[in-house]
Formats: C-alpha cells, structure tokens, sequence
C-alpha cells in the first residue's frame, strides 16, 4: 500500500501551511563575486530613512522606496518595477508599483509636493516625523543645510578643499564617486559577516594626484564648452591597483577574489552634463589628497 504524499495546503495536524513567494534573483555577469542582483537596504544620507538601492538597466544605481504604493496614486513619470531585481523606469501593469525616494524624501528643500497625490504627501509627512525621531534618539545626524557641495577652507580661500563627490580617472574612464576620497570603504565582506572597515586610500598604498583635465565627453555623450576640471588621477598607478579602486576592495580584500560584496561600489560614469553641479575648475586642498593613516 502506497502512502499519499500529494502535497497540500496544510500540514499534518491541518495548520495552514505557509508558502513564500519566491524572489526572482540573479547574479550579475560582471561581478567579481557573489553579490546578487537585488535591492541593497540602505539609509538616506539627508532624511535617514531606509531605502533600497537597485540597479537600473542602465547599471546605475537608483534609490527607491522599500513599500509598494497603488499604481493609479503615483504619476507617471515615477512609477517604476523590479524584474529579475533590475529596476525599470516605467510601470509593468500591475496596480502596485515602486517610486524613487527622491520623490519621497523629506530633507530636501524643493520637492515637486504640488504634482503629488495626497497620498504622497501624507507618506511623506510621515517619513519626516520618522527623520525627526532619528535626529532625536541620536541614531541620524542630518548634514548642515548651508554647506555647499564643494567646501571652502577658511584658513586659505583661494583654494578650495575636497570635493564632496570627487572625480576619479581609471583605466582609461572617468568615474564619479558617492564619498569623498578618504571616506571610501571596502565593500567586501569579513569572516564575521559584516562589512569591511578598511579605506581605499591609505598610506601604505600608492596615491593619484589632482590634476585639471578637460571636461571632454566620452563615447555617445554630448560635448561642452572647453572647460578644465580638477580630477583625481589614477591612471599612472599599476593596471591591478586601478581595478582595486575600480572593484572597490581593500589591498587585503583585493587578494582574496572569492570574498564576497556585501554592498555595491560607489561609483557612477561620469557624464559632464548630468553631473554639471561636480565639475570644480580649481585643484582642492593639498590635503584633500592626503592619504588615510591605518
């Protein structure tokens, strides 16, 4: 006599039996390790709050809201939907669908609020009382609202210190950066699960140095008028340190290629139009290349 092993909705005893809808996840052709193609859960660097950082089809990152929102609540231009964890900037038919956070996010100062639906607003009231009782508890410190993206050092106005996104020019490409350059982690993952504490830029490895360059277009991007532009040049340094700054890895963690990431790398393709407001016309503080001590 055969058992019945038919599966059913509904253990043993006749509890209910819950099933997981399973997330479709891929791993990223390029990447060097074992990261997956998903939303990496961040916090907003102006309001605080949690965010999930994607990758458009594109490859560059977008931040978007964690919580789906009703598709006929949310304009257009906004609606965005996840396939196969890449981002996709319009709407996949369903009647939920995800938005940006930038729409979303109460630090900042001029938010198209007037093109939102009630709803909108009110999730965005909420996300600003939600900011307000992180500031309160001590768990976020919001960044002063005067100060400028490219800081002026008191001690020496005639040249300015370093650039809140820098420039960076490696293997023959020129590459924005989320952080300034000191401030730049390893994104690999240690033994005891979190992520690595290390910076690129120490003193026990070689540096670049600031230089003006052209702000010249690359391949399929629209030209400007002839400019120069401080950027931190890499290209002289050994083909493997440039894919080390590239890849985002300590020196110890660049060694090691079956580490894994635990959090994208930082870096964007430097487009003169699109990133007008980071080009700087004058070479930073001397110390602004100054290489973190261990």
């Amino acid at each position: 006599m055969c058992p019945n092993t038919a599966s059913t909705g509904r253990h043993w005893d006749g509890s209910p039996r819950a099933t997981r809808a399973h997330r479709p996840l891929r791993v990223a052709d390029t990447s060097p390790s074992r990261l997956l193609r998903c939303g990496q859960s961040a916090r907003c660097r102006l309001c605080g709050n949690r965010i999930d950082v994607y990758t458009r089809s594109d490859q560059r990152p977008i931040a978007l809201h964690p919580d789906e929102l009703a598709t006929a609540q949310i304009p257009e231009p906004c609606r965005w939907h996840l396939s196969c964890g890449i981002a996709h900037p319009h709407g996949d038919g369903s009647a939920w669908c995800r938005l940006p956070h930038t729409v979303l996010c109460p630090g900042r100062t001029t938010p198209a609020t007037a093109q939102l639906s009630p709803r909108l607003e009110a999730v965005r009231r909420q996300l600003a009382v939600r900011s307000r009782r992180l500031i309160d508890t001590g768990a976020f410190t919001p960044p002063a609202p005067s100060a400028p993206a490219y800081q002026e050092q008191v001690s020496d106005i005639r040249r300015p210190a370093r650039p809140a996104r820098p420039v960076v020019q490696l293997l023959l490409g020129r590459y924005l950066a989320d952080l300034p350059l000191e401030e730049i982690r390893c994104v690999a993952q240690t033994r005891q699960r979190h992520r690595c504490s290390q910076h690129l830029l120490t003193s026990h490895t070689p540096a670049g140095r600031w230089i003006l360059l052209p702000a010249d277009p690359q391949r399929g991007q629209l030209a400007l008028p002839t400019v120069l532009m401080a950027v931190y040049d890499l290209s002289r340094l050994p083909y493997p340190e440039q894919l080390r700054w590239r890849s985002q890895r300590c020196p110890v963690h660049a060694a090691a290629p079956g580490a894994a990431d635990l959090a994208l790398t930082g870096w964007q393709v430097f487009d003169p139009l699109r990133h007008a407001e980071h080009i700087h016309t004058r070479l930073p503080h001397a110390s602004a290349s100054r290489p973190r001590e261990a």
